[in-house]
């Protein structure tokens, strides 16, 4: 295997590049419902919930991991295979215990980089490489050849893993959260013991399991006031959605609707249903029926608004997309992708007014979504389409060194400071990605 540059897969975009089959998914409902899960145990350990990264990977496989310091990896085969809130909770508690206890907080220097993508992308590549039991080829050319950081990376020892467990089962009493979730995670994985490296999941190869951990859980759980405290309604709410969605996005329609058929008419099963019709079976008008029946029986949701504004939208009806995407941002206003979803739409309608309001919403969008690429290049194309080109080439500069295309960076920003007022903020901007790029380049060509 070689080291990829991860891609993203939005659900809101209709094209999507993979690396090596694994890909980061964007989606503002899923990422908001991990993040509320996480919170509160990420307060209870004493971090800063806004200094973690939680990122969603495009792999069927259950894994979780902990890598490079505060960044929280979570695969979809995991996020689908959680039978409950409960379950997930306890995992991200556990690796909360990892980022806590600074385990892997330090790996090699050479995954150090100026863009989080870049670090992504090394991560993700070494990450299925040592999943899979073989960490060589990917670790070698990112860790330069270390045998040791190979052997190391992402690979907890049985005194770190019950550390975590420790560390999670504190964090759920401190939330007033039951640890049965945890418990149950547990003795999933110790079924999966006796399986060959090649048949279990890759969270085995990377957290070593042991009957003393179970234990330790269960001792705890008979303590705990908490043991036998529920879910939420509105985590087990939220933890249905966010499953029913990624299986539909991510399974072929038969088994979405063997899982979710039609004499089901929960919110899950329908949204489900939705999207499987519009974006594997590419009926359009059943999609866009079942979205609206929500919509009016769930007027101030704004994700049920964002999904048919997507249906719309990669559908070439950009102008009746629109009002939905605007009900999405009207309310979810905090939403950065859901604002460059709106800013998108309102590009695809090429007017000068529309294109206006694009850049408006870009500039506000791109403060908490500086390192999506494709961000960049959407308020590249806004400052174009309003003739501030220096602008333009310095957002292109940006969009580049977050893909790792060094030349292309350097390129594009001594084009913006040849057309940026000298010493503004953007020029001065544009000549520290320059050398930034200058020096990435150099050290890749240098190996």
């Amino acid at each position: 295997m070689s080291v990829a540059v991860a891609a993203l897969l939005a659900f809101s975009s209709s094209s999507a590049a993979y690396a090596q089959g694994r890909s980061l998914i964007r989606d503002a409902e899923i990422e908001a419902t991990i993040r509320d899960f996480a919170t509160p145990l990420f307060h209870a350990a004493g971090l800063d919930p806004d200094a973690i990264d939680i990122y969603i990977v495009k792999d069927d496989s259950l894994n979780a991991f902990v890598a490079g310091g505060q960044n929280l990896f979570i695969h979809t085969g995991l996020l689908i295979r959680t039978r409950d809130p409960l379950e997930l909770i306890g995992v991200i508690a556990h690796e909360t215990g990892h980022i806590a206890g600074g385990h892997l907080a330090r790996t090699a220097d050479a995954i150090a980089s100026a863009s989080n993508m870049a670090l992504v992308a090394t991560i993700l590549g070494l990450a299925a490489g040592i999943a899979a039991g073989n960490a060589g080829a990917g670790a070698a050319i990112a860790l330069g050849g270390s045998n040791t950081a190979q052997r190391s990376f992402l690979e907890y020892s049985r005194t770190q893993e019950s550390a975590a467990d420790q560390a999670a089962l504190t964090y759920l009493d401190q939330t007033g959260q039951s640890s049965k979730g945890l418990d149950e995670f547990l003795r999933t994985l110790s079924g999966q013991e006796l399986l060959s490296a090649g048949r279990r999941d890759p969270y085995l190869n990377t957290h070593p399991m042991s009957q003393d951990r179970i234990a330790a859980v269960g001792a705890h759980m008979d303590r705990s006031e908490y043991r036998d405290r529920p879910a939420t309604e509105d985590q087990i709410r939220r933890h249905a959605r966010m499953v029913a969605k990624l299986y539909a996005f991510l399974k072929p329609p038969a088994q979405t609707f063997r899982k979710y058929p039609e004499a089901d008419t929960s919110v899950p099963a329908r949204y489900a249903r939705a999207v499987a019709y519009y974006d594997q079976l590419h009926e359009l008008d059943k999609g866009l029926e079942i979205v609206r029946g929500l919509i009016k029986e769930f007027p101030d949701d704004p994700y049920f608004h964002e999904l048919e504004g997507q249906i719309l939208f990669e559908n070439g009806r950009p102008a009746e997309a629109l009002p939905g995407y605007e009900a999405a941002h009207r309310l979810d206003p905090k939403s950065g992708q859901i604002e460059i979803l709106l800013a998108r739409c309102l590009l695809a309608l090429n007017t000068p007014e529309a294109d206006q309001r694009a850049l408006r919403h870009m500039e506000s969008a791109i403060q908490t979504e500086d390192d999506w690429s494709s961000a960049w290049r959407e308020l590249a194309i806004a400052y174009g389409r309003v003739g501030r080109l220096g602008d333009s080439a310095l957002a292109l500069a940006e969009q580049f060194a977050r893909q790792g295309k060094w030349r292309e960076a350097e390129g594009q920003a001594k084009r913006a400071q040849a057309q940026l007022p000298k010493g503004s903020p953007a020029a001065l901007r544009a000549l520290d990605v320059e050398e930034q790029a200058r020096r990435e380049y150099e050290r890749q060509k240098n190996g």
